[in-house]
């Protein structure tokens, strides 16, 4: 209910009524003038309250006369009076009816009852009442209510007193309040201008309004009397006190700034009055040295009185506060005195109430600012604000130095403490705190000794004061330990709060403003106002170093976890702060200090402490004084968290982690963390620490650089308490999440952080080196982590970070290489899986980016980086295979970077990657990696470390031929593309094209260059290898040849078949011919293959047949290229030399391919049948010798026919030329030139040694020689046109060669039939059928080939001979194969019978069909046949071969009854002249040999024998004498006299008794006779002469038979007992048959033929034979009983003369 209702007025109108009565009820007895005033007030009231509406009004009107009664009533002084007085004056008031003069009225009746010193606390009300209630009290009434106050507070009564002062304080304010209000209602009103400024000191006052003024005279009073001088408008003060004055002062200051700030005339009043007070009034706290003797002085000093100096400095505080901006100059001084007061030498008192002040400036920023601005960036001008802050930092380090500072405690046991070690709790341990000695955790600081408890004074961020709020102490008090230090650790920790929050708001307004600015005008550049950044950056500049100091002690001294939270949490925004002003220096000492403080003590780290003296001297020099420090146990009231290493090149003991020191580990992450963007350079010092602390902790990187705790490798282990065990994880935790965000960071601070750990990887690196110590891999670890989480712009970062991390793939330390291998590859497999934008496969600079590092992974020459690399290859292809795209030539360059310097295990690794490559990335990949690819495979093939390897890439390049051929369009397409694109480059750059085999086309280039590779790998120097590459040449040539453009043939001719063969060819004849050891192990090496030599053999071999092969299946398409007949001479040039190289194989082999190409095809066998369907098909048939079957276990002919194929690209083997003159020239000339390649070759070949048979080089074998002769035949059919008789010649003397060469011991037993059986040798076979064809080709050619017939007699005849002569072979000896047993012979002679007899039989044969031959007539031929078979006729039983001269004899009979009628023919051309005699000769050698038929030679034998030569002489007597007369004489008669001596002399000498009377020759000798006889008495002797001859034979016969006769009987009689030699016995026996013969001849003939003589002769043997009869031989006796048998015949009576006459 307001005062004003209805209501209240009713109620203040009863309430005065009845206080009236009751005053006239008091007063009726002693003061009856108040009785009747208080009824006459009466009275007024009604009447008031009848008259007007307006009853409140007209109460105030009236209100002297109504107030009258009660002044009267307290002029009474009687107390109950009074009071009843009092309260209704009150009541009065409080309704607002008092008027100006019942006012006046109303003090002055209040003045009399206070001097009275009555009713003083109701006194002090009612003047309260009055001023609150409204403003009618004015001038000199209220400045009198206000003494009366003042006067009151002086009293005797403790409680007046207070009242008093509380009454004042508030009348002082409504004084102010007053004012504040009056403004506001004139506050639209324009003032007029003040007047002129007087200098005089006291302003004038006109200017100010009612209130202002009573104001202002107050105020100004206030100031007069703390000044202790009179007042000038508060008259009747009777005393004051100093304290009261400035209490007033502060408290209107406090509350009423606007006040002095509006009003100049109070503005005035505060800098020339309040100001000259309080400086005036600390001058005895300035000049007071604690501890100097007033006696040192002149004057005594006066002493610092604490109510007042205390009250100075709140007046300070609120001066500063509000009227900075008025007093800048003052408030500089003001300052100044305060940074003094906090002094060393001031008492205790002083510098806890300085540090209060200075603590509430801390908490306003503004203000700070404000000061900064002021005073620090003006020139000439004290540096004020650092000098808070350094004078703050320097207070706090002399209480820890001033020895009655704090509680100088022994180290080992803080107050309250009971000696704790290391072994106490996280805060300094359980100290026994408090009388009651319940367990207390004191927060405290401890520093070198000097123990400091740590109290909370203030909540954070207000300066709640305690000392400077002790109004009523008059001494000072005394301050607990430990106060000051937390006054002063919370005003800096306000500062730095303070500061950091208001500069970073400014900072964020201006960054949103830059933002909206970029949005609205994203064209222009946002200007910066540099004001304000100077303003922030003079603050960080002056505060920092004095916060540094401060704050790096208190946490060096910290022993409560929550203050070395709030300092490190200080030190983290103020470092945060300079780094986003770009204040380097600052920034980096703050992050130095906060590393310093995670690290061990006196920790050895070069980036924290620039130079190492800092360690040597272990002395803190603080504000100038050194102290040393008392031991490292000044960590003892730190908790040992963790032992560890510390990161050293040399060995060191080990280092304790405390949990500060965890602590501040923390704190360093939370920095990393939140505020990396503005570490820039000081990455460098967070990371090094952190990586110091992560070595001490064992924490090693795992998978993606994370670290995980693991054991130290060496050295004492790291041991871990439980406590730091639970927090390992989360620090590792943090640690992964730090690098982390390392994603929000900006490029360049991106860039800083890289660099950081680059360089401290360098450093890692440089301790790495030269031992082999575990290093420390903290940075390769996080470079691997900051890496994998910037993959979307891993372009800015890719080259630093690859590049360093090459580097460390080089260092010699495993461990360090083996990581930074491993972070490479990790990063390349990231950014190659990593889903970039654009993708890979549109972004190919990127991904080449990415790669390029696994590239230069390849320089590295250590193997465990190759291993690696290849095997992160292996798994980017099974991951990336398919999107690799341009970035295969990278890739494949990687697995191609082999040495034969690198392990086995690499190489394998590698040729795995190419096998993926080949079997399942061929199709993916760019057509024009494919070369490479064929580059890399036989680069495995070529190393040779692994054979297996080289074995299987040469697999793998048959698998991409195979590709090749099966994809050719496609591939075709795409390399013509690309052909045209770098065509059109070349041009421009007006280069020419540069590409191996480069005219030809793209597509067959990439053959081009799988055919070179192959090659090179056909001449490796591991036999296997060569033999594989070579078979899987000649079977890709063979199976995708049809795929080439003929011009490329020529290349592929060319370059890589003519130059294979000549490697091969140079490599086998330079081969080492030294035995190889088998190999080690249980490989045996067979002895073919035993020598280099004969392994390139094997080589040759195969790269000459897979050539001829070549030659031979592609010969159309060859044919059509220009220089085909230089490549056929230089195929045939390549066989010539390899068939006369010293090698049996490879001649052998040379020769094969020499059939081959002349497609002699040899016969097919059935398993080889398959080949005729081929050729059914016009396919011509290749021949696969066993020895180079194709590819490695492919079939040549594949699934798709052969056929098929060839139709597909109508190859030009089917359409075969037409048979035009020039192919048929052509053709002449290959042939010829195979003819001469093939005399060139025989003639060599079979040519003798000359030499003396000791150097003995080579002969060759009888399959080669064989395989050469068998070429002929078929080599002959093409040249026969133009085979002149010279060639003949050449012929013949290569067959003679041939055939004379001796076998080799060794391989006799294979190729030699056993001597007894007559079979001809291959070779000799060959040789034959080479002149039998000749001879054939001649018997059904022309004329003119007819000559020739005598040249092959020739040579057939020569062949004859060898039966009895074999062929010498140079000056070679050869045993005889009989002899050659065991190999004591070298070189065996063939057994040449059967072949010389084989011979023969072809010259009958040929002689048969040949006799009438003009050539053969003139020529000879017959001649030379008797003369050549005289030799085996003549040795008969000599020959090496019985057969051999039997066979002479009935071929001479066969020759002679054809030749001999055409001798007939022709006796008369002479032409056969001198063939007689040689027949002669060759009859008598025969029939008289002067062999001795061997011993055990049996009747029977010898019998045939014998019907041999009847047959002769039954020719003779057939054939030759019945033509006596076309025959030449001498001839006849040296047939007669040979029959004469075969009738007679036919006995050999050395038969046995029991079988004289067979071996006697007598079927012969009566053979020889009876011819004889038979031409003796023939009829038809034409003249005497012959008659003549035959008869001187017969006597000659029958006189020789007497004789023999005759000396028989006498030799008979001489032995006596004796028998006769056997020679003489057999002699006469046969005498004896050949008379019986004769007898029976002379029978048969008719008696007119028979010359008397004869007769006569025959009858004188009678009496001789006769005599005989006595012999005693029984042989004999039969003889001669048959020779005297016919005799009878001659028995008849003579015819007597006495007939005519008888007697």
């Amino acid at each position: 209910m307001s005062t004003s209702s209805p209501e209240a007025v009713k109620k203040l109108l009863e309430n005065m009524q009845t206080d009236l009565r009751s005053l006239s009820m008091e007063c009726k007895k002693k003061f009856p003038p108040v009785k009747e005033a208080a009824e006459s007030g009466i009275v007024k009231i009604k009447t008031i309250a009848a008259r007007n509406t307006d009853i409140l009004a007209a109460l105030k009107e009236n209100s002297s006369e109504v107030v009258q009664p009660f002044l009267m009533g307290c002029g009474t002084k009687e107390p109950k009076i009074t009071q009843l007085c009092l309260a209704a004056i009150q009541r009065l008031m409080s309704h607002e009816v008092v008027s100006e003069a019942a006012a006046g009225n109303i003090i002055n009746m209040l003045w009399q009852l206070m001097e009275n010193g009555l009713e003083e606390l109701k006194l002090l009300q009612t003047v309260l009442v009055l001023l609150t209630t409204n403003t009618v009290v004015h001038d000199e009434v209220l400045s009198k209510a206000i003494v009366l106050c003042f006067r009151l507070h002086f009293t005797k009564d403790n409680i007046t007193n207070n009242t008093a002062a509380a009454t004042v304080r508030q009348v002082v304010t409504v004084v102010f309040e007053r004012m504040v209000a009056e403004d506001e209602r004139f506050k639209g009103i324009v003032e007029h201008p003040p007047p002129v400024q007087g200098n005089t000191n006291r302003r004038s006052v006109s200017t100010l309004r009612p209130s202002a003024k009573d104001a202002y005279m107050l105020f100004q009073d206030l100031c007069q009397l703390v000044n202790a001088d009179a007042p000038y408008w508060l008259v009747g003060m009777t005393e004051m006190t100093r304290t009261f004055g400035l209490e007033l002062l502060e408290s209107v200051l406090n509350d009423f700034p606007g006040v002095f700030l509006q009003h100049q005339e109070f503005s005035f009043l505060l800098k020339e009055r309040v100001c000259p007070l309080v400086i005036k009034l600390f001058s005895p706290n300035i000049k007071f040295r604690q501890g100097s003797s007033s006696a040192a002085s002149p004057a005594p000093v006066e002493k610092p009185y604490f109510p007042i100096c205390m009250r100075l400095l709140r007046v300070v505080s609120v001066l500063i506060k509000h009227f900075y901006t008025l007093l800048v100059t003052e408030c500089e001084i003001f300052l100044s005195l305060l940074v003094k007061f906090l002094d060393g030498e001031k008492p205790q008192w002083l510098r806890a109430v300085a540090v209060e002040s200075v603590h509430r400036l801390c908490v306003q920023p503004h203000l700070l600012r404000s000061f900064c601005q002021s005073y620090d960036m003006k020139q000439h001008s004290t540096k004020v604000f650092r000098d808070i802050v350094n004078a703050l930092g320097s207070f706090i380090q002399s209480l820890f130095i001033v020895p009655n500072g704090g509680n100088t405690a022994a180290v080992s046991a803080p107050p309250g403490g009971s000696g704790l070690g290391a072994q106490g709790t996280a805060q300094g341990g359980p100290g026994t705190g408090g009388v009651n000695g319940t367990l207390t955790t004191q927060a405290a600081f401890e520093y070198r000794g000097t123990w400091i408890p740590l109290m909370t004074v203030s909540v954070q961020g207000s300066a709640k004061a305690t000392y400077l709020e002790m109004l009523d102490k008059v001494e000072p008090p005394s301050i607990p330990e430990g106060y000051a230090m937390s006054v002063a650790f919370s005003a800096l920790l306000d500062l730095v709060r303070g500061i950091t929050s208001m500069i970073e708001r400014e900072l964020r307004i201006e960054e949103e403003a830059a933002a909206e600015f970029r949005e609205a005008h994203p064209d222009q550049e946002w200007k910066l106002q540099p004001g304000a950044h100077l303003v922030w950056e003079e603050m960080v500049g002056a505060c920092w170093c004095g916060l540094l100091a401060a704050l790096s002690l208190l946490l060096d001294a910290s022993t409560d976890e929550a203050a070395t939270e709030n300092i490190l949490k200080a030190e983290l925004t103020m470092a945060s702060l300079c780094g986003r002003l770009g204040l380097v220096t600052p920034r980096d000492a703050f992050i130095t200090a906060i590393c310093k403080a995670s690290l061990p003590p006196h920790y050895a780290l070069t980036v924290l402490s620039s130079n190492a003296a800092n360690l040597s001297s272990k002395a803190y020099s603080i504000q100038g004084q050194s102290v040393q420090i008392i031991s490292p146990s000044s960590e003892s009231h730190q908790q040992v968290v963790a032992v560890g290493q510390p990161l050293t090149a040399q060995p060191q003991g080990t280092v304790v982690l405390t949990a500060k020191n965890i602590q501040c580990m923390r704190t360093l992450l939370n920095l990393a963390h939140c505020h990396g963007a503005v570490l820039g350079t000081s990455w460098q010092l967070v990371l090094a620490t952190l990586q110091h602390l992560v070595w001490i902790l064992g924490l090693k990187p795992g998978v993606g650089g994370a670290l995980k705790p693991g054991r130290a490798v060496e050295g004492p282990s790291t041991v871990l308490t439980t406590a730091v065990m639970t927090d390992l994880p989360v620090i590792s935790n943090i640690l992964s999440r730090l690098f982390e965000s390392s994603q929000y960071l900006d490029d360049v601070s991106l860039h800083h952080l890289i660099n950081a750990l680059c360089s401290l990887s360098l450093e890692a690196m440089e301790m790495a080196y030269g031992n082999n110590k575990e290093p420390s891999l903290f940075a390769v670890a996080k470079l691997l982590e900051t890496g994998l989480v910037n993959m979307d712009r891993i372009e800015i970062l890719w080259r630093p970070l690859t590049g360093h991390l090459l580097e460390v793939c080089q260092h010699p330390n495993s461990r360090m290489r083996e990581w930074g291998a491993e972070a490479l590859t990790a990063l390349i497999k990231a950014g190659l899986a990593y889903k970039h934008d654009p993708p890979l496969a549109q972004n190919q600079r990127l991904q080449l980016l990415l790669l390029n590092p696994l590239k230069e992974l390849s320089n590295v020459l250590h193997a465990d980086i190759r291993q690696k690399q290849l095997e992160s290859v292996l798994q980017i292809l099974q991951s990336q295979g398919d999107s690799l795209g341009p970035g295969w030539p990278l890739v494949l360059g990687v697995i191609g970077a082999i040495r034969n310097d690198q392990g086995e295990s690499l190489i394998r690794t590698a040729f795995q990657c190419l096998q993926l490559v080949v079997t399942d990335f061929l199709p993916t990949m760019p057509c024009t990696c494919l070369q490479i690819v064929v580059d890399v495979a036989g680069s495995f093939g070529l190393q040779n470390q692994e054979l297996n390897i080289s074995l299987t890439s040469i697999g793998l390049l048959w698998n991409i031929s195979d590709y090749f051929f099966q994809r050719g369009e496609a591939i075709t397409q795409e390399l013509e593309r690309e052909e045209e694109a770098l065509q059109k480059q070349a041009q421009e750059k007006g280069e020419p094209l540069n590409r191996p085999f480069h005219p030809a086309p793209p597509f067959d280039c990439l053959w081009l260059c799988l055919y070179a590779k192959l090659g090179e790998l056909c001449v490796d120097p591991r036999p296997a290898v060569r033999k594989s590459a070579g078979q899987t040449l000649f079977s890709t040539i063979a199976a995708h040849g049809t795929l080439l453009q003929q011009p490329t043939w020529h290349i592929v001719v060319w370059k890589v078949l003519f130059q294979l063969l000549d490697c091969v060819r140079t490599s086998s004849t330079t081969a080492d011919k030294e035995k190889i050891e088998s190999g080690g192990g249980n490989i045996l090496i067979h002895h073919s293959r035993d020598t280099a030599e004969k392994q390139w053999a094997e080589t040759w071999v195969l790269t000459l047949a897979g050539v001829a092969r070549i030659f031979n299946t592609r010969r159309y398409l060859l044919q059509q290229l220009g220089d085909f007949f230089e490549a056929w001479e230089v195929l045939l040039n390549h066989i010539q030399s390899a068939a006369l190289s010293k090698n049996n194989e490879v001649s052998l082999a040379a020769l094969k391919s020499f059939q081959e190409i002349l497609q002699i095809v040899t016969p097919v066998r059935d398993s080889d049948r398959a080949g005729d369907a081929l050729a059914a098909m016009g396919v011509p048939l290749v021949l696969i010798d066993p020895l180079s079957a194709s590819g490695p276990g492919r079939p040549l002919v594949r699934s798709d026919s052969l056929v098929e194929r060839l139709t597909r690209y109508n190859g030009a083997e089917l359409q075969a030329p037409p048979p035009g003159e020039e192919s048929a020239l052509e053709d002449a000339a290959l042939w010829w030139s195979a003819w001469n390649t093939w005399y060139r070759t025989g003639t060599d070949s079979t040519r003798p040694p000359s030499g003396p048979t000791e150097k003995l080089s080579f002969i060759p074998s009888q399959p080669f020689l064989t395989a050469l002769i068998q070429i002929f035949p078929a080599l002959y059919q093409h040249i026969k046109g133009n085979f002149s008789m010279e060639d003949l010649k050449k012929l013949g003397v290569i067959l003679h060669g041939a055939v004379s060469v001796p076998i080799s011991s060794d391989a006799s037993p294979f190729i030699l039939p056993s001597y007894t059986e007559a079979v001809l040798t291959s070779l000799q076979e060959a040789v034959l059928t080479a002149l039998d064809v000749l001879q054939k080709a001649i018997c059904v050619g022309p004329e003119n080939l007819q000559v020739m017939y005598p040249a092959i007699f020739e040579q057939l005849l020569l062949f004859v001979e060898f039966s009895c002569k074999p062929p010498q072979y140079g000056r070679m000896e050869t045993k005889h194969v009989a002899n050659a047993k065991y190999n004591q012979a070298e070189w065996v002679a063939l057994n040449y019978v059967p072949f010389a007899e084989r011979s023969l039989e072809v010259v009958v044969d040929l002689y048969h069909k040949t006799a009438c031959h003009k050539a053969v007539i003139n020529e000879k031929v017959l001649q030379n046949i008797i003369k050549t078979l005289r030799m085996p006729l003549g040795l008969k039983y000599a020959c090496p071969s019985e057969s051999t001269w039997k066979l002479a004899v009935s071929s001479l009979l066969k020759v002679l009854s054809i030749g001999l009628p055409v001798a007939r023919q022709h006796a008369s051309s002479g032409k056969f002249d001198t063939m007689w005699p040689e027949l002669a000769n060759a009859f008598e050698d025969f029939l008289f040999t002067k062999s001795t038929p061997p011993d055990n030679l049996s009747i029977q034998e010898f019998q045939k024998n014998e019907a041999i030569d009847v047959e002769v002489v039954q020719l003779i007597s057939t054939e030759i004498l019945p033509f006596a007369n076309f025959i030449p004489k001498d001839f006849v008669g040296q047939i007669m006299t040979m029959l004469n001596k075969g009738s007679i002399h036919s006995q050999s000498p050395s038969f046995t008794e029991a079988e004289i009377d067979v071996r006697m020759r007598e079927e012969f000798s009566k053979v020889c006779f009876e011819t004889l006889l038979q031409f003796s008495f023939s009829n038809k002797v034409s003249t005497p002469q012959e008659g003549y001859i035959s008869r001187m034979a017969l006597s000659v016969l029958l006189k020789r038979s007497q004789d023999v006769l005759r000396r028989y009987v006498e030799d008979e009689r001489l032995s006596g007992r004796c028998p006769l030699p056997r020679q003489q016995v057999t002699e006469i026996i046969f005498v004896l048959k050949a008379i019986s013969t004769l007898m029976d001849s002379l029978k048969k003939t008719q008696p007119e033929n028979v010359d008397g003589n004869t007769w006569a002769q025959v009858i004188a043997l009678y009496p001789t034979l006769v005599e005989c009869i006595t012999c005693s031989s029984s042989e004999v006796s039969s003889a001669l009983k048959e020779a005297l048998g016919p005799f009878k015949d001659f028995m008849q009576p003579p015819v007597s003369k006495v007939q005519n006459g008888e007697s």
